[in-house]
């Protein structure tokens, strides 16, 4: 199995996190994103689209992190990182495409890297987008997760995939100084994950790329 990678990418981060629930070793091959190392055509030819994540298993190719999980999921369903049930299921899912799909695409390098290079916009006001709609999504889903019944995680005592997307941007918006102090539940819930082996072996200052 190889993961093509970058070790600040939240997606990376959480294909990194469930391999390692799944107790999966992986080849890791860095793609500097900082350098565009990931539109050059040698990794364009390995993944058109050029982002990271990018997984091989055998002969199978897969891109976009949720997609890879839900994969691991199902091939190797110990632990699982789904609820038995419909409903949780479906909650679970419903926090992680908050997160994959509502905040993380406004605030991905390319976004970035558009605001800077294209629209010429400052890096304070770069930071105030990104602090921005870190803020609004978190905002939702703190409401969210402050109406279940307490449990360590967003659902349950076991890691999901839920935790799996939220911890990546807990670290996201502390990198941007986005005041966290106000979601309680957010954080209290990344930190019973960061206490467990398989996240805190994920996170990107243990990377080999890490700069």
């Amino acid at each position: 199995m190889i993961l093509y990678t970058y070790f600040r990418s939240s997606a990376a981060f959480r294909v990194r996190i469930a391999l390692n629930l799944k107790g999966l070793t992986a080849e890791m091959r860095p793609i500097n994103l900082l350098t565009k190392e990931n539109r050059l055509a040698e990794y364009r030819t390995v993944n058109p689209q050029g982002f990271v994540p990018y997984l091989i298993d055998g002969e199978l190719r897969l891109a976009q992190s949720l997609a890879i999980i839900e994969y691991l999921d199902e091939t190797r369903p110990n632990p699982p990182l789904l609820p038995a049930t419909p409903a949780e299921r479906a909650f679970v899912r419903g926090v992680a495409t908050l997160i994959a799909c509502d905040i993380h695409p406004l605030n991905n390098t390319r976004v970035l890297d558009y605001l800077d290079s294209v629209l010429h916009v400052e890096k304070d006001q770069r930071s105030l987008w990104y602090q921005h709609w870190i803020n609004e999504g978190f905002t939702v889903l703190e409401q969210l997760l402050a109406a279940r019944p307490a449990s360590t995680f967003c659902t349950g005592e076991a890691p999901s995939l839920a935790d799996i997307c939220l911890v990546p941007q807990v670290f996201n918006a502390q990198r941007f100084k986005v005041d966290v102090a106000p979601y309680r539940r957010i954080m209290a819930i990344f930190e019973a994950c960061m206490k467990v082996p398989a996240f805190d072996a994920a996170q990107p200052s243990r990377q080999p790329d890490a700069t």
